[in-house]
Formats: structure tokens, sequence, C-alpha cells
């Protein structure tokens, strides 16, 4: 699979378009709004640049992968792709849009619709299209080019050999390694994770004890290379949020319900690094 398109360029969208042509694919992405557009580019601009001083990359394949990267307003633009990655916002109603439009433009027949979703169930997406059997997932991990893991998750539909070349890509190809998960909500990371994540903020939320404290015991008693609220704050309050609504929706298991105070940040725009404020505080 030579051709690879990613829908949205966001932070995920981004970073998936990067690796796919720092590993020689061609990328097109596509972003319909402008701004965002501007800044995804901007994104892996700095990412490839980031790699570059660190030594991690030569700047002759940094130009490669460059050149490999084509910028778009619309899906039209995916219609000749053999793969494309859907990472648009963790919301269920705009990722079906999003797979039944590309089922009527992607015009390979062989072509594997995969999704990055964190949790939603693989099956409600793949039955937006006619072609169930060729939509499978693939969830990366923030940031793209740092983390190695990918989950691969097929559902009750996705064909075998949608599978075995959907793991290739992305061991072979990509240089990932990935573990297998059922299709079922969170998968297998997220079904951990949040969970947890979701502990932390009861906590902060009680008065028990202030975020600092929090993340300074799980990364000094426990090891762990960042606290639950940094992490949140890394992963996005709205995603976290969306993840959990999507477990509690399936599970129906209290520990999964979203904590009022998670909400409420969310609501209130304070989504972590992305806007400068979550449980800290990142404006300059």
């Amino acid at each position: 699979m030579d051709r690879v398109g990613v829908v949205g360029c966001g932070l995920m969208g981004s970073g998936i378009a990067e690796v796919c042509a720092k590993a020689g694919a061609e990328v097109v992405v596509v972003e319909r709004d402008a701004d965002a557009l501007d800044a995804g580019r901007a994104r892996v601009e700095r990412s490839l640049s980031r790699a570059v001083s660190s030594g991690k990359l030569a700047e002759a394949d940094a130009d490669a992968a460059r050149a490999l990267i084509t910028y778009a307003g619309s899906l039209d633009a995916l219609s000749d792709r053999q793969l494309v990655v859907e990472a648009v916002m963790e919301d269920e109603d705009t990722k079906t849009d999003v797979f039944s439009q590309l089922d009527r433009i992607v015009l390979d027949d062989d072509a594997i619709l995969a999704t990055n979703t964190s949790s939603i169930p693989i099956i409600k997406l793949a039955m937006a299209t006619k072609r169930p059997e060729q939509v499978i997932g693939l969830h990366f991990f923030n940031p793209v080019p740092v983390l190695k893991l990918v989950e691969v998750i097929s559902s009750l539909l996705t064909s075998a050999e949608t599978t075995a070349r959907a793991r290739a890509f992305a061991t072979d190809r990509l240089g990932k390694e990935v573990i297998a998960s059922p299709d079922r909500a969170g998968f297998v990371v997220n079904a951990l994770l949040i969970p947890y994540l979701l502990s932390a903020i009861r906590m902060l939320e009680s008065g028990f004890a202030s975020a600092e404290d929090i993340d300074t015991g799980m990364v000094r008693g426990c090891s762990h290379p960042m606290g639950p609220l940094a992490l949140t704050d890394l992963i996005g309050l709205d995603t976290t949020l969306a993840v959990a609504e999507s477990l509690y929706e399936e599970f129906k298991e209290s520990h999964l319900a979203p904590p009022p105070l998670l909400s409420r940040m969310t609501q209130a725009g304070l989504l972590g690094r992305k806007t400068g404020q979550g449980f800290y505080s990142y404006k300059p």
C-alpha cells in the first residue's frame, strides 16, 4: 500500500501522515477547515525539524517525507488511495459520516478503510459502508512519531485478508509493534487506562489530594512516566470524556461513568495542552 490517505490533520492525523511519509508512502491529508489544515501542516513541519535537530532523522529524509505529503480540503482527493485512515474528532456521528463518504469516493476495490478511533466499536463504522469486510481499526498513540504501539481491531465482519494486510503495513512498513484487540469499546489500552484516569479525577474532585500530589504519587511511587492528570491533559479532556462515555454506554459499569468535574471542564473548553489549560496551565 503505497498510496495512503489520512482524514483529519489534528494531533493524531498529522502524526499518522508523518510516519507514513517517512516510511515512503505517498500521503494525502484531508482537513476541511483551512485553519486546521494549516495548523496540521505546521505541526508536521515542527515534528520533522525536531527529528532532524535531535539527530534522529537526516535532513534529506525529512525533505523526502515533506515531498510525499499533499494537503487537501476535500475527501474527493482520496479517490485513488489504497489505505485511508480516519482520524477526525472522537464522535460517532462524525466518523460514521466520513466512512459513508469514503465508501462512495474511494474507488480501489481492495482499499482498506481504517479508523483511529479510541473506543467506538468498529462494526458501527463498518456498517456505514458497503464493504464492511475492508474496514478495520488502526489505533495509533500520541505522539504517533514516538510511540511504537498500534492496536489492530477487527470487527465481526473484517476479513482475514484485511487484518493481515493492515498488520503487515503497521509492522513491516511503519515499524510499529502491533497488539490485537476484540471489537469492544475501549479496546485493550483504553479499557485499562480510562478507569485509572477517571479514578484520579474523582480523587481530585473529592478534595482527597491535590493534582500535584496525585501525579507525583504515581510518577515517584509507581514509576509511571507521567501522572494521570497530566496524561489526561496530554490526551485531551474532551477525548477522555468521549472514550469514557463510549465505555459506559457499552458496559454500564459505574466506575466508567465520567466524573462531573471532567464534564464541566470539557464544557468550559478547558481541554488540556491543546487549549493551554486543563488540570495544569500550559500558557506561556
